[in-house]
């Protein structure tokens, strides 16, 4: 999703925000926006580590209480926070400045104690007349904004775009700069990751529900005091409290993938606050975690056959050159013997199913890096060398090459088991389930569906329910979906805009996550019109 788009990953990496993910089950929720220059964009929602949110019941539910428009008024218990003043300072490269803002731990109870946000912003470098603030973010859940702003937003955003308002973002709550969410040593990490998430057996199964276990257990004895208030209805509360400290009467803001719900989740929360909002790869807020993982499954199996279809044309193509279906049965059938003869990297680290599907699913995101998925095949199908597709995989967990990892899976896996109620309840109800994910995706099903279990062991109950998002009296909100998007599929932009009062649809025919700054000048002048001059595509304007 950026406009420069890395056009290649680089080998492992911390950065930029992907939602969590463990050892197999693949994030859930909302992949993110674009990424630093050099790295993968990953967003998956649940397709990387932990996988999927949760939940039962696939279809919409009532507009949960938590989501019913907050009173207009400032609340007596909220002025302090309300009234703040930030204190700005230098940071990062040329022209950021950095600042911290304090919010209440619970909203239900502001004297229990703060929490510290991370807040960055670059200001307007124009002369003509300001718009005020545009905050920003990438996804995850877990992406760290203030690193997006200042590895890409704030840097690459189209010129005209940076001329007229200040760039500003905030790490929610739980991620990166924001009392950040911790729940494994490296090692431990590492374990998280390889462990088996296609189970072939009962012994199988418990080792799989022992690290969903042991994950949830080290984050509640890490992180215990802010693991039950790092929601996304209390991020989009803390962006209220930001765009008050910035002096703006309204919220101008583009969020990609998750930071669509979150978006979505501010304008039913504050819809008389609502400015210009971008909601890029979107969410749909009325799905349980269940239909939420299926949908996700589908997705990137329709990503994956794009690939094919594209490596199948060609000489060198490690799937071979006979049709996709051929492509996908040999990639099935490598994962397989993964499963059982894991390969050799140089790292000294063993290259197995979990790690390899990890890798493949990390370049679903961008076309541009399907290059790096056929050399990393290559080499590990045809040399039985690992190390080109264990970067891929250490990329998408944002490992770095010490050994340590980034809080973006742990970010990840604490707000989507705390928004929805678990997908499953038990094994059982993930093995009844598995025909269902495994005809979505013959070839990530089996691993998408026993990702779904990870939210099950939680230690904090879920308080967000699935909702339709409506946003009455808000202005215009535009919505942007992409064809072929494997991590939030077209469809739910397309769910989203009609769900919303004000919601118009802005569709880009292409493969890879989200739309914005990759490649389509079409897009682009749509939503760079709309930022600038309030003035939204026609519905079901259409940009290939």
């Amino acid at each position: 999703m950026d406009t420069r788009h890395p056009r290649q990953l680089e080998g492992s990496g911390t950065d930029g925000g992907r939602e969590p993910g463990g050892n197999g089950g693949r994030r859930t929720r909302g992949g993110r926006g674009p990424r630093p220059a050099g790295r993968l964009l990953v967003s998956l929602l649940a397709a990387a580590g932990l996988l999927l949110v949760p939940a039962c019941s696939a279809g919409p539910a009532p507009t949960a209480a938590s989501l019913r428009v907050l009173p207009e008024p400032t609340p007596r218990t909220l002025s302090g926070y309300y009234g703040q003043d930030l204190r700005w300072h230098k940071c990062g490269s040329s022209g950021f400045q950095c600042a911290t803002m304090k919010a209440p731990l619970d909203y239900a109870h502001p004297a229990s104690g703060d929490v510290k946000l991370a807040v960055s912003r670059k200001k307007a470098t124009g002369s003509a007349k300001k718009l005020g603030s545009l905050l920003v973010n990438p996804g995850g859940p877990g992406g760290s904004a203030v690193g997006y702003l200042q590895s890409y937003a704030g840097l690459a955003y189209p010129k005209q775009v940076r001329e007229r308002y200040d760039m500003v973002a905030a790490d929610p709550r739980g991620v990166a700069g924001s009392e950040p969410v911790e729940c494994l040593s490296g090692k431990q990490m590492d374990r998280f990751t390889e462990t088996d998430t296609t189970p072939d057996d009962p012994a199988e199964v418990g080792g799989l529900v022992g690290a969903y276990k042991v994950f949830a257990k080290g984050c509640q004895g890490r992180s215990g005091r802010v693991l039950g208030h790092v929601s996304t209805v209390e991020s989009a509360r803390d962006m209220d409290l930001l765009r008050s400290a910035l002096g703006d009467r309204r919220l101008t803001y583009v969020g990609a993938s998750y930071g669509t719900f979150l978006g979505a989740t501010y304008a039913d929360l504050f819809p008389k606050r609502v400015g210009r909002l971008v909601l890029d790869g979107a969410m749909d807020p009325s799905l349980a975690a269940r239909r939420m993982n299926l949908d996700q499954t589908a997705g990137f199996e329709t990503a994956f056959r794009a690939f094919a279809r594209d490596c199948v044309k060609r000489s060198h193509c490690p799937l071979g050159t006979e049709s996709v279906s051929d492509a996908s049965s040999r990639l099935k059938a490598f994962f397989a013997k993964l499963d059982k003869e894991p390969l050799p990297t140089s790292t000294g680290r063993q290259l197995g199913e979990s790690l390899a599907t990890s890798g493949v699913i990390a370049t679903m995101y961008d076309q541009g890096a399907w290059p790096q998925l056929r050399r990393a095949l290559d080499a590990a199908r045809t040399k039985g060398e690992g190390s080109k597709l264990l970067a891929l995989s250490d990329t998408y967990y944002e490992r770095g090459r010490d050994g340590s990892y980034a809080n973006l899976m742990f970010a990840n896996a604490a707000v989507n088991c705390l928004d929805l109620p678990p997908a499953f309840k038990n094994p059982a109800e993930v093995k009844a389930a598995l025909p269902e994910f495994e005809k979505a995706s013959p070839v990530f099903g089996k691993g998408f569906a026993w990702a779904s279990l990870n939210c099950t062991y939680w230690p904090v109950r879920a308080t967000g329910e699935p909702h339709r998002s409506t946003a009455k009296g808000a202005p215009p909100i535009l919505v942007v979906g992409t064809t072929r998007d494997p991590a939030t599929p077209y469809r739910w932009a397309k769910a989203l805009a009609s769900q919303l009062d004000s919601g118009t649809l802005l569709t880009h025919e292409g493969d890879g996550h989200t739309a914005y700054g990759r490649g389509s000048a079409c897009v682009d002048a749509a939503i760079n019109r709309y930022l600038l001059r309030g003035t939204p595509p026609t519905h079901d304007k259409r940009c290939t």
